[in-house]
């Protein structure tokens, strides 16, 4: 969600009984702005909260021109259990604090890390250098660490990366027309979208996954059609697999639609109708909900 308008959307999408108290909204929302300053990112987006079992970490996006374009994340570590310096910035924090001043850059993630990240399960421990052993890797990887007597492990801060990364391809979403695809490939924000009609905004096939589509790529040239290139460029939710995997609802006396996944629980996405208020939120364990399709 929009880091310049942080508290106001944290309300609207607090249906679900996830949030931050009021004294983490003010301190988080000037971080983000001076965040944004220092990096000199275009925009900044809140990106969450993952709640580990000493800790929890928060974590921002800072996008530039390219919507589309990789993302930087960062993330902030708050309230567990013994100090901790970061690997990047070298800071400290002190048990129990939460510092959203400084924030750790996180390197690009790697399809080996996503990979790898998919083998873990559990809850997240809220120590970036935590090390998770014994996971599978392929034969050569296997060779090498052998040879040079180290066992199979991944960090915690790579595993939060590969799980950042999982929930945004997962269900990242924005509303249709919120983005135009310029002829040249580049997404770019649409200064002409003013919001969903409300009826519209109830429907599943009114949202789009925000990253690389999968099954426009497959429909035939007569059903392509009858899509607009600018802006349905994206796959919809509609087609989601399981379905019923998302909830929508009516919020706020009717003004609010929010939409909730089931398959990555705590991640809240709104619209207010007519507008151009949008985003989503994720609150939750970082864990992917694997009974799902036994709950349908």
């Amino acid at each position: 969600m929009e880091a310049a308008s942080l508290p106001a959307a944290l309300e609207l999408a607090a249906g679900g009984g996830a949030g931050l108290s009021p004294e983490k909204r003010a301190v988080l929302g000037a971080s983000l702005v001076l965040l944004q300053r220092d990096y000199r990112f275009e925009r900044v987006w809140f990106w969450g909260c993952i709640q580990g079992v000493r800790g929890a970490y928060y974590i921002a996006e800072g996008l530039g021109p390219d919507r589309a374009a990789p993302r930087s994340r960062l993330y902030r570590c708050g309230g567990w259990a013994g100090p901790h310096r970061s690997s990047v910035q070298g800071t400290s924090t002190s048990p129990g604090s939460l510092n959203c001043v400084e924030w750790s850059l996180l390197p690009p993630a790697t399809e080996e890390m996503v990979a790898q990240a998919e083998q873990l399960k559990g809850r997240f421990q809220g120590d970036p250098s935590f090390e998770y052993e014994h996971i599978e890797i392929n034969a050569a990887d296997a060779e090498r660490l052998f040879e040079d007597g180290k066992e199979p492990m991944i960090k915690e801060e790579a595993r939060l990366l590969a799980t950042i990364e999982q929930i945004d391809k997962a269900v990242g979403i924005i509303p249709r027309g919120a983005f135009v695809k310029t002829p040249l490939g580049s997404v770019h924000e649409n200064r002409n979208f003013e919001g969903l009609s409300l009826m519209e905004a109830k429907k599943l096939s009114s949202y789009f996954h925000f990253t690389e589509p999968f099954n426009l790529k497959n429909k035939t040239l007569l059903e392509k059609a009858d899509l607009d290139p600018s802006t349905d460029f994206l796959d919809s939710l509609e087609h989601d697999i399981p379905q019923g995997s998302w909830t929508v609802h009516l919020e706020k006396g009717d003004t609010v639609v929010v939409l909730r996944s089931l398959l990555w629980l705590g991640l809240t996405f709104y619209h207010v109708p007519m507008t151009k208020q949008y985003g989503y939120v994720y609150f939750g364990t970082g864990e992917k909900n694997f009974d799902l399709p036994f709950m349908l």
